[in-house]
């Protein structure tokens, strides 16, 4: 099997590509909901992605967190396709907005083993996904018994965006945050704007936060993980 689901709590799935380079396997996160169900972050779109997802028969909310290659790959397999519109360009595949996927397709082994026999990386192509709405800070995603938040949190990227449900303390970052080394220097992040977002990171409320890389953390995690870059570059 290419991906890889567990479930991390009562409708709450984390999904991997365990054959993908660390530096582009990140976390695709599913929440069933009443009346509809989440899906956050789209993999790398070497093979579909749907069909392997544990998501219900209920329509579908596709969030993407960013437009990087790594968190959007399957994203076009969804009709519902919310983001930021300041990475509006990147979702459509037009030039703007980095992706890399470019390093991606040129990145050193990037699959330890292949999707499919005879794949090779040249067969592979970032599928363009426009968004259908847009997100901005304030909006809320409701699933019907769960009410999530939209934060923008750039720093990563400009369009960055976390999803958190203050009522059960879930916070679905992104790579606004996650448990691995923080990748500041890219094309389009910035060392300013991630000095903003790790300071309102740290005093934000959730028991489990489920970063785009890395393990999931705890909330003293996060805020440990936001202060040491505070203290590295504030």
């Amino acid at each position: 099997m290419w991906y890889a689901t567990r479930m991390l709590a009562p409708g709450v799935y984390v999904t991997l590509e365990p054959a993908v380079d660390p530096m582009f396997r990140a976390a695709i996160v599913t929440v069933i909901g009443r009346d509809r169900d989440l899906q956050f972050d789209f993999g790398c779109g070497l093979l579909p992605l749907r069909p392997a997802l544990p998501l219900t028969a209920k329509p579908v909310v596709a969030v993407a967190s960013h437009a990087h290659v790594d968190h959007i790959g399957g994203l076009h397999e969804f009709a519902d396709r919310l983001g930021h519109p300041s990475e509006a360009a990147g979702f459509a595949g037009l030039p703007g907005v980095e992706t890399f996927a470019e390093e991606f397709r040129t990145w050193p082994n990037v699959t330890q083993q292949l999707p499919v026999p005879g794949w090779t990386v040249a067969d592979w192509t970032l599928r363009p996904a426009p968004l259908t709405r847009t997100l901005a800070e304030g909006d809320r995603i409701d699933l019907g018994d769960r009410l999530f938040t939209v934060l923008h949190l750039p720093g990563h990227s400009p369009g960055g965006i976390g999803l958190l449900d203050e009522s059960d303390g879930l916070f679905l970052t992104g790579d606004a945050i996650y448990d691995d080394e923080i990748l500041d220097e890219l094309p389009g992040a910035s060392i300013p704007d991630y000095l903003v977002t790790m300071d309102r990171l740290r005093q934000i409320d959730c028991h489990l936060a489920i970063g785009g890389h890395g393990p999931e953390m705890t909330h003293a995690k996060m805020v440990e993980i936001a202060e040491d870059y505070l203290r590295r570059w504030g």
